[in-house]
């Protein structure tokens, strides 16, 4: 019997989707030839990228990475390409690379900086993915102390001398709060480890030493440079100036007039002075109001400036996410019975900081790429190092590939940590849905 229906009765197979509508073509339509004028931006930038990559591919590829000078760069390339041709000396990088990376640090002691750098890796690993085992932790806390002690050596007894520090102010914080009260245990934990630092622990690290001999090889601050360099002052800076600005944050927007007016004189202060003179500050005028015969580390001096400074910037960006906050989320924790620290610890602090995360990442990226200034005040810096190359008659006229490698490893080090700072916002869901 011959079917005569008029509907189907089997599915037809998928067809694939129109090119228009699918794939790099739709991408494209949607967000280069969306419309006329768009269309035309899409062309000029296509054909100034094509003018750019026209005139740089030829000097970046047709280089040298053998000769042992400027002029015999000029002479392989010439010998390769022809009379005409121009390209980079990459020789520069290949014979000073240790240079522009460790500065004068002794060659045989290299393991010391790298180790120290794995060792801050692993240890930043575990506050930036909260999926890493949480035993991790204890190399965080000890790091400090223990990449001073690769980078500078000398005895392991001083290290620890201001662990213990740490040690007793915590001790006063948590058994002497019943006895003098909130305000007076807080106070006791911050003068009791300072009077430990200075009057106590130098003596307690000389005569253990003179116990037990531990140490190793000591290398003077004048031995630092390069990127090495930066990466200390940075990340320094990065990993004190958060915390000090969350409390700076919160004492501005204190009710006790004291500790108010002290935060706001200091921020105010801090945020109205360039950070190059704070840097001069430290090379040059903070000798003046030490004791005669005081030697104050000059890199401790500059670590010192450039934390304070960025501080200062954090505790705005942070009062900014603190302000930017319902003030539902005050009063809900005021109706669970928490008080201040506990309120602002789970409640508060973390939603403030969730929405100053791009913020807080931008000071960060600045704070790092400030560390070339240094170079200003004698420190060897990879700018620094650049010029003292440069004043080799070898290297004498050489420029862009110096400042191209370097401005490679900071673009590295800076496009990582806004990555990571995208990736914690999509993690965090930042922003209203």
């Amino acid at each position: 019997m011959t079917n005569t229906s008029y509907v189907r009765t089997e599915m037809l197979p998928e067809k694939a989707p129109p090119l228009a509508q699918a794939g790099a073509v739709k991408w494209m339509r949607e967000n280069l030839f969306s419309s006329i004028p768009n269309a035309i931006l899409t062309l000029l930038a296509l054909f100034f990228l094509y003018k750019a990559l026209a005139g740089t591919l030829p000097w970046i590829f047709q280089s040298s990475m053998t000769a042992d000078s400027l002029g015999g760069c000029r002479d392989a390339i010439k010998a390769a390409y022809g009379e005409d041709a121009s390209g980079a000396c990459w020789a520069v990088i290949r014979e000073r690379y240790h240079q522009l990376l460790f500065g004068f640090y002794p060659s045989e002691l290299y393991w010391r900086p790298i180790l120290a750098f794995v060792l801050m890796l692993v240890a930043i690993a575990p506050v930036l993915y909260d999926t890493l085992p949480r035993r991790i932790l204890w190399l965080t806390a000890v790091y400090p102390f223990l990449a001073f002690w690769l980078l500078w050596g000398g005895s392991v007894w001083l290290p620890i001398s201001i662990i213990l520090g740490f040690v007793i102010g915590g001790l006063a914080a948590v058994y002497l709060s019943n006895l003098l009260g909130t305000l007076g245990s807080t106070l006791a934990a911050i003068l009791l480890p300072i009077l430990w630092w200075m009057l106590l622990a130098g003596v307690f690290a000389d005569a253990m030493q003179s116990i037990l001999p531990i140490g190793i090889e000591s290398v003077e601050s004048a031995m630092f440079g390069g990127f090495m360099l930066s990466v200390t002052i940075g990340i320094t800076g990065i990993a004190l100036s958060l915390p000090i600005g969350i409390f700076l944050a919160l004492g501005r927007q204190s009710n006790l007039l004291i500790i108010r007016s002290l935060c706001i004189g200091f921020i105010e202060f801090i945020r109205g002075v360039p950070l190059i003179t704070l840097l001069f500050v430290a090379s040059t005028l903070l000798n003046y109001f030490l004791p005669p015969g005081t030697n104050f580390d000059i890199i401790l001096r500059v670590m010192i400036m450039v934390t304070l400074f960025a501080s200062a910037y954090m505790a705005e960006v942070i009062r900014g996410g603190l302000a930017a906050l319902p003030k539902g989320q005050y009063e809900a924790a005021d109706a669970l019975g928490l008080d201040y620290w506990k309120s602002m610890r789970l409640i508060i602090m973390p939603q403030a900081l969730k929405i100053a995360i791009p913020s807080i990442v931008s000071n960060f990226i600045g704070l790092f790429k400030d560390t070339t200034l240094v170079s200003i005040i004698g420190l060897l810096d990879p700018i620094g190092l650049s010029n003292a190359i440069r004043a080799d008659s070898n290297w004498n006229g050489i420029v862009w590939e110096l400042y191209g490698f370097i401005a490679l490893m900071f673009w590295v080090v800076c496009f990582s940590m806004s990555r990571y700072s995208m990736y914690l916002e999509r993690k965090l869901q930042t922003g209203h849905s």
